[in-house]
């Protein structure tokens, strides 16, 4: 079951459940946080509380996703209590990319602090179910203002230094009234970044990852399969600039879904319910690895047959928001 949110010619919001290259709405939900708090108020699967519902009108999916009426498959009224968050080196592919962007210069033969991590998660990412292995790296993206629905353009602030796209699964969560997580399912995501300033120092990690990403523009619900096979492209003045082959699920990760939950939700501040997650899993793929740089114009092109229609991306300049010495003294 694939579920996406969608905004009607008339402004109103509806969820609506993808079949082949149309849309038919739900009567009587507006969200799929609505949906997803249904369901776990009358103790149901999301499956079985979609089902539940009365269909309505059919929509052309294509003339939707055209016109950007496609929004994010999962969000929350006040962007505030939307959590983005993510975790890296989960792949096995993903630990030799960061390991050269992060290699001392000084002695190649030290290994850096990436690959130590990527190696624990290798040795201890997949614990047995009920036991928690070793944590993964982890970081914060930003609340819900900085989700960027499909087919928009990411906005790139003038204090970039990059444009880099990183294709990987999101999944989406709701926190229920008894402060636990919940996984609606999952989706494909546009974990956009700053390769260049990561690249700098490690340390900058952090300020790397505050910028706009995207995922959806599907929600897919129920169990993945263990390998997934998927496409990133960079269009560029109408012809593909890179491409390239991303792999996913278990069967291509150092770390399990669980331990990578787990690792997130043991916090308590994590759990306040009503709260919406949307956490990025990781990507072993990058075009910056391949000496791409992404500019203004280009389109991100993230394609996987099991999560139905590509994710769409562009990128377009952004003017600065906050100036040197802009804090005002009270």
């Amino acid at each position: 079951m694939r579920l996406v949110q969608v905004q009607t010619a008339d402004g109103n919001r509806h969820v609506g459940l993808v079949e082949e290259q149309q849309v038919q709405l739900l009567l009587g939900v507006a969200s799929t946080r609505e949906l997803a708090l249904q369901a776990i108020d009358e103790g149901r699967d999301l499956a079985t509380q979609v089902d539940r519902y009365r269909r309505g009108e059919r929509l052309d999916y294509r003339e939707l996703l055209e016109e950007q009426r496609i929004l994010s498959p999962l969000d929350h009224p006040d962007t505030a209590h939307v959590l983005v968050t993510g975790t890296g080196l989960t792949h096995l592919g993903s630990a030799s990319t960061r390991d050269k962007m992060h290699q001392q210069a000084q002695d190649d033969s030290a290994i850096t602090d990436s690959m130590k991590v990527f190696k624990w998660g290798v040795e201890g990412g997949k614990p047995p179910a009920g036991q928690a292995g070793v944590q993964p790296e982890w970081f914060y993206k930003g609340d819900g203002s900085i989700l960027v629905r499909p087919g928009a353009a990411f906005p790139l602030p003038p204090f970039a230094e990059d444009a880099g796209e990183e294709p990987e699964l999101a999944g989406l969560y709701v926190i229920g009234p008894d402060h636990r997580p919940y996984r609606l399912g999952y989706a494909l995501g546009n974990e956009f970044s700053d390769h260049v300033m990561e690249r700098k120092n490690y340390l900058y990690l952090a300020h790397s990852k505050l910028r706009a990403c995207s995922f959806g523009p599907e929600l897919r619900v129920g169990p993945l399969p263990e390998h997934l096979a998927g496409t990133s492209r960079i269009h560029r003045d109408g012809k593909v600039l890179w491409e390239k082959e991303f792999l996913s699920g278990a069967a291509n990760m150092c770390h399990s879904f669980e331990n990578l939950e787990y690792h997130h939700f043991k916090y308590a501040q994590f759990l306040r319910p009503g709260d919406v997650h949307v956490h990025f899993f990781g990507t072993a793929t990058l075009s910056f690895a391949d000496g791409i740089a992404a500019r203004p114009g280009d389109r991100f092109e993230i394609d996987l047959d099991a999560f139905g229609a590509p994710l769409v991306n562009g990128i377009v300049p952004a003017e600065a928001v906050f100036h040197p010495g802009g804090v005002k003294v009270l």
